[in-house]
Parts: structure tokens; sequence; C-alpha cells
């Protein structure tokens, strides 16, 4: 009989936006604003998330607020400020996000208060949102908007006794922030606020800061060395955090082995070693693993950052498309030999990525260094 019953998919929109959420928003609501027809909202919300995503599942509550809630703008946001819990509380310092049933509320004032009339009302009502959910998504509408009004009061926020007030000016000013928008402004206009942040006393404002800089490497790498070294010359940071922030910056300048970002981390580009007994498979089937072992030999003491890239056939038969996979950090004596296995599994269907059958690639690097260069037959 267990064999009959069919374990439910874990859907996260089902997990964040459900029966539940609905209803404990719906009473709050009802608490503070007595005219709030909980009954309708809830049927109307529900009605209508069969057929939405997650995102969808966003503006669909956002729009059913605005139908329920009063016409004007400032009643209505007020009415949603007051009807907020606690905020997530200040004497945490990370892994606190809140409860993403708030998104829709910052939503609301992205979509309904981005204008000059109501631009200070609105900062006012995504700075206490935030304590209850991050309003990252919603600051960035205000961004492209309003620049030079937006960055400025997240400068002010940076100093602001909530951590999750802190993260948002770094959150929301990253130059590629998943699930959200571009902001179209010159990366170098948020340094100002990481300036003011890279010191934080939580790591989830210094993760933030850290994420963003990472960003920024992607478009500017001198730009991004320059800033960490003279954020570690200040001696602002304690030395254990400030040697996070710089490793989990330069994560993206790493796997591309770039020589300055090694060269901030104390690792050299060119490291004294040699490898031996490379194995692996000429034939590798799809949904099974690809597994590679070698030696390292140290001809010096040193520090190793090993990764290996495999570049992908496409389905016109080009391996123009690569990925580089973290495998290892290795600190070896001179005379040292290590040796390191792998099992690399290629999944057929991805929703990141389509398999194509055919010839495949294996490099393994080496701070920065390519030192085998191997190639496979993926078939299905």
């Amino acid at each position: 009989m267990a064999n009959d019953i069919k374990q439910k998919k874990f859907l996260l929109k089902d997990h964040l936006f459900n029966k539940l959420k609905v209803e404990k928003i719906s009473k709050e609501i009802k608490n503070v604003f007595g005219d709030f027809d909980s009954k309708k909202f809830e049927k109307q919300v529900l009605d209508g998330f069969p057929e939405r995503e997650l995102k969808e599942r966003i503006a669909w509550i956002r729009e059913c607020l605005k139908k329920h809630l009063p016409q004007d703008y400032r009643e209505s946001v007020s009415i949603l400020i007051k009807s907020l819990p606690e905020p997530c509380s200040p004497m945490l310092s990370d892994n606190d996000f809140g409860d993403f049933i708030y998104a829709p509320y910052t939503d609301f004032v992205a979509k309904y208060g981005c204008s000059e009339v109501y631009l200070h009302f609105s900062f006012g009502a995504l700075k206490e949102m935030t304590t209850r959910f991050s309003a990252e998504d919603a600051i960035r509408y205000f961004i492209n908007a309003f620049p030079k009004e937006t960055i400025a009061v997240l400068k002010e926020w940076t100093k602001d006794p909530h951590y999750h007030v802190r993260r948002l000016a770094s959150e929301g000013t990253r130059p590629t922030l998943p699930w959200s928008q571009k902001i179209n402004i010159p990366i170098t206009d948020a340094i100002p606020i990481l300036n003011n942040l890279f010191y934080d006393s939580t790591r989830f404002v210094t993760r933030s800061v850290a994420n963003h800089v990472n960003d920024i490497s992607k478009v500017s790498p001198a730009l991004v060395v320059s800033l960490l070294e003279k954020w570690k010359e200040s001696g602002k940071q304690r030395s254990n955090e400030m040697d996070y922030i710089i490793r989990h910056s330069l994560r993206t300048l790493v796997k591309q082995g770039d020589p300055e970002a090694l060269r901030l981390l104390g690792i050299s580009s060119k490291p004294n070693i040699q490898l031996t007994n490379f194995t692996m498979p000429k034939l590798v089937f799809m949904n099974e693993d690809l597994k590679f072992s070698f030696d390292i030999l140290a001809k010096e003491n040193t520090t190793l950052i090993v990764d290996y890239i495999i570049h992908f056939q496409n389905k016109l038969g080009k391996m123009n498309n690569k990925k580089v996979y973290k495998m290892k950090k290795l600190d070896m004596v001179k005379g040292e030999t290590k040796t390191l296995s792998k099992k690399h599994f290629f999944k057929q269907f991805m929703t990141t990525r389509t398999l194509y059958a055919g010839k495949h690639q294996i490099e393994l690097q080496i701070n920065g260094c390519i030192f085998i260069k191997n190639e496979f037959e993926l078939k299905g």
C-alpha cells in the first residue's frame, strides 16, 4: 500500500505562499482595519494561486490587497505597516530572513508609491517593512526612478540600528541581484555604501557586502582588488571577518585564475607542483558519474586552490560552453604528495543546462593555471 502513495513534490511557491500564510496576513490586517473583508480577500488570493508561479503570486497578493484596502495609497500602506508583527530580532546576526509572505507589501509600495509625491513616505514604509522581510527587490524600482535620492537614503541607512535595514543598503544596490530587475546606475555609486558596511558586526550584512563585491568583480576586477586592499589596510574590520569578506568577494576571480585576486589571498599564481597518475575514463554515460583522480607533488611549501573545468558540447557539436567547479583547497609542505579524486554526475535532464551527447573536455585548474586537459565521450 505504501508503494501506492505518491509523495507530494516539494514546491517552493506552495511552501512560501499557502492557505495558512494568507490567513495569517488576513487576520493581522483585519485586527487593525475592521472594514477589511478577510474572507473575500482569502478566497480571491487562494483561487488565483494554482495558475501562478512564485513571483506571480507576490504580484497577485499585491493586487488583491489593492482591491480590499482603501484606495488612498498612504492610508493603505499605513494599514499594512500597522498590521505587521514585531521586527526580526535585532539581537540576532545572521540567517533571520523574515517571512516571505510580506514580500507583497514591499511590492505594493514599489508598484503604487514609486513617485515623487510619495517618495519619502515610501522610503519610510520600505525601511519599516524590510525588518520583516527584505525590500531588496522593491528598492530597485526607486533606484532606477530616483537614483540620487535613493542612494542618499540608503547611505543614511548604513548607520541604522537594525541590521536588516543596513543589509538592504548593500543588497538592494547589488549590480546583479538574483530574481530582480537590473539597476541603471554606475557600479561606483554604491561604493560609499559598501565603505560604511564592510566593517559591520553582523555576518548577514557582511555576506551581502561580499556578494555585492563579487558582482562588481565580473565587471571590474581591478576595482575589487583595490577596494579590498583598502578595507584590509584600514583595520576597521576584525581580521577573521575581513578574511571571510575577501575570500567570498574573490570567489569568481579565483575561479578565473585572476593573478591579483590570488595575490591578495596570499596564493601563488604559478605553483611549483607536479601532477602525476591522472586517470579517467574515455567514455561516460548520461546519469552516471565521471570519475577521475590524480596525485599532486609539492616542490615547495604552497597553498593550492584546485578546481576542474568541464567544456560542454552544444547542439551544434561545438565545445564553446564551460563551467568551473570547485574541488579542494590544500596547504602542502615541500616534498608532500596528495591524491585527489572526484565524481561528477552528468544528470541528463536539468533545468539549468541541456546535455548533448558527444565529445566533452575536462581541465584541471590549480591556482588559475591549467595543468591537464583530457577529452571524453558523453553518451545518452
